[in-house]
């Protein structure tokens, strides 16, 4: 016999010669609608549960993969193989349990089968998803998916709209907002409507729908959230932040306590309080008088996230230094630009705070970054 001959009938011989062809139904359609218990193992015993299954349920895909899994049995026949057809079935409620006893059943059939191989027959991802179970009992050699001409679309748009269905419901992450936030607003809604309070009630519903947009769209939980971390920097960070936010507040107190008592009177005011906001010598009290809490404030802030990132050991912390010394050198440009408002100083007066900071600002940078670079090995600053 020559070589060619010789590798031409080593190609053609099957690497698999004993395969067994698996149909899965891996939640139990077989067993509770069409009263079959699983394995069921031949030709005619798995049409007898297809026709069965079929007769209870015609519209159930189980049933045509059973045929399909025959039809695929009588084609290995056909070529040659040593094949056996079996239905192997899980639970209703999928899951563990349900891939626990597919394999047992599998090996069951082994134990009196003993295949070299494997055809998975399914009619969907789900039930291919015991595909990687089985493969550790015996090789897997194909996988042949049942679905009807008809319905491939509509049997993949289920799955995706389950899968993300049963994301919303049971994954916290997305029921906090999907469910508990129409749940809260159904709640006040009804007990709005029980009192006759609707129209308040109505107000109330879109006020904390609006803030749960905006809290969701700026990431204000989750940067909450990674604040309030019971560790040193979380906490340091959490007070930090609060105590900023209250000082920047009463700046607005102390600017109102800066303006003349004359001009508060109500024949100076004329029209109310924007007559406040246009005249630039009341701007510029208000602004003088409000500016050494509010900076007080900022810096509060930033100096709790400046401590936050060093107490981390993150690089961040170099960034934070250089965001306190732009904070403090915009301090006298700006507390100049109230005296233009309040004495009519000329605008020029702006140009020695502006380019003392400018000053400070560029050289601190270049040495913060320098130290960066030291410390990082030359790279350049990119936290």
């Amino acid at each position: 016999m020559s070589l060619d001959s010789k590798i031409e009938k080593k190609i053609d011989t099957p690497l698999s010669s004993r395969l067994l062809v698996i149909c899965v139904d891996r939640d139990n359609d077989v067993g509770d609608k069409g009263g079959v218990n699983t394995p069921v193992i031949g030709r005619n015993a798995c049409i007898e549960a297809a026709q069965k299954l079929a007769l209870q349920d015609p519209e159930d895909a189980d049933a045509n993969s059973i045929f399909y899994s025959i039809k695929t049995y009588e084609d290995l026949i056909s070529k040659g193989y040593k094949a056996e057809v079996i239905i192997v079935a899980g639970v209703s409620d999928r899951g563990v349990q349900a891939d626990e006893k597919i394999i047992r059943e599998v090996k069951s059939v082994l134990s009196g089968f003993a295949a070299n191989g494997a055809v998975i027959v399914s009619d969907g991802e789900d039930d291919e998803s015991v595909i990687p179970i089985i493969q550790n009992v015996v090789p897997i050699v194909s996988v042949q998916r049942c679905v009807m001409r008809v319905s491939r679309s509509v049997e993949y748009s289920y799955a995706v709209f389950g899968k993300y269905l049963k994301m919303i419901v049971y994954d916290s992450k997305y029921s906090k907002f999907f469910l508990g936030l129409p749940g809260i607003l159904l709640l006040i809604g009804g007990i709005g409507t029980i009192f006759g309070y609707t129209q308040e009630i109505f107000a109330v519903l879109v006020s904390i729908l609006g803030g749960a947009f905006l809290i969701r769209a700026f990431d204000v939980d989750r940067a909450w959230s990674n604040w309030a971390k019971p560790t040193p920097a979380g906490l340091i960070r959490m007070f930090t932040v609060i105590t900023g936010i209250t000082i920047a507040l009463a700046s607005l107190l102390s600017g109102f306590s800066a303006i003349h008592t004359n001009i508060l009177d109500p024949e100076v005011l004329g029209s109310g309080f924007p007559n406040i906001i246009a005249d630039k010598v009341t701007l510029g009290q208000f602004i003088a008088g409000a500016l050494p809490f509010l900076w007080m404030g900022i810096g509060a802030i930033f100096a709790g996230i400046l401590i936050s990132n060093w107490l981390k050991g993150s690089m961040r912390h170099i960034t934070d230094i250089l965001r306190m010394i732009v904070l403090v050198a915009l301090y006298p440009t700006v507390y100049q630009f109230t005296n233009l408002l309040v004495n009519d100083e000329s605008s020029y007066t702006l140009i020695p705070p502006f380019f003392a900071g400018l000053v400070i600002t560029m050289i601190s940078a270049t040495f913060l970054f320098r130290k960066y670079r030291k410390k990082r090995g030359g790279e350049v600053l990119s936290e």
